[in-house]
């Protein structure tokens, strides 16, 4: 794959922003001002070239996602190495906090997943190479730009990296319906841990499932007794950001 496609404002000021390679921008003609302006701007300071274009172009660039009147061409998405997420939580002087995802498939979930992954202070996501959602355009756009600054990494095997964090020192705790322990005021969350969350209607594998230190639900009360998987991830990641205020 040779280039990507990065739509909407906030993912693509925040891939000019974060200083990466960005071939050239496309703004519609009729797109708002106050919206391409910052853009402009920016893409000025960095070099860019930025072309009006026909919003009917910019929908075939990136057929099925709100753009904005903004699209860009950029260098592939930069994945990262686990060893990067690790030395990230090293550079902070902070205990590694980790996200799994067994097989998301749903790119706006993984979106959700990162933009959550930045707000709570996580050190990266690690994801499988094989059944799981890329970084993609859509993943950018649903992330609001946090895909620039979560680094994510691609495992071949989910369970040996389980394996090789647990060498780490680091605890490893699944998201599953059946648990019996209760996800909220559990002191594992204030350490070093790597919370897994699973496959949208699947949920963890039963390997990783076996591979976890320990396994937390999340109590239902309604009558569906389900959760969207990034808003499942979201409760955890916040939980553990609660148990890490509290510690501090």
């Amino acid at each position: 794959m040779e280039e990507e496609w990065i739509a909407g404002k906030h993912s693509v000021i925040e891939a000019l922003r974060s200083g990466r390679t960005i071939n050239k921008i496309w703004v519609a003609d009729n797109a708002q001002k106050h919206l391409t302006q910052p853009i402009i701007a920016e893409a000025k300071k960095a070099g860019v070239i930025v072309q009006q274009a026909d919003k009917r172009k910019l929908d075939q660039m990136v057929p099925g996602i709100q753009h904005q009147g903004v699209v860009a061409q950029a260098a592939p998405h930069a994945y990262a190495e686990v060893e990067d997420l690790l030395a990230a939580a090293a550079d902070k002087g902070q205990a590694p906090f980790l996200i799994l995802l067994d097989e998301i498939e749903d790119p706006h979930n993984l979106g959700s997943i990162l933009r959550t992954a930045d707000c709570t202070g996580a050190h990266g996501v690690i994801v499988p190479k094989r059944r799981s959602a890329a970084v993609t355009a859509t993943v950018s756009k649903t992330s609001a730009g946090a895909v620039e600054y979560v680094p994510v990494a691609r495992v071949s095997n989910l369970a040996q990296t389980i394996d090789r964090l647990k060498e780490e020192g680091i605890w490893v705790v699944g998201t599953d319906v059946n648990a019996t322990e209760s996800v909220f005021g559990h002191g594992v969350f204030t350490g070093p841990v790597a919370i897994v969350i699973g496959n949208e209607s699947k949920g963890v594998g039963r390997l990783v499932r076996e591979k976890c230190d320990v396994l937390v639900k999340l109590p239902m009360e309604g009558r569906i007794n389900s959760l969207n998987a990034s808003v499942a991830a979201g409760v955890v990641m916040y939980e553990v950001l609660r148990g890490r205020m509290a510690r501090a």
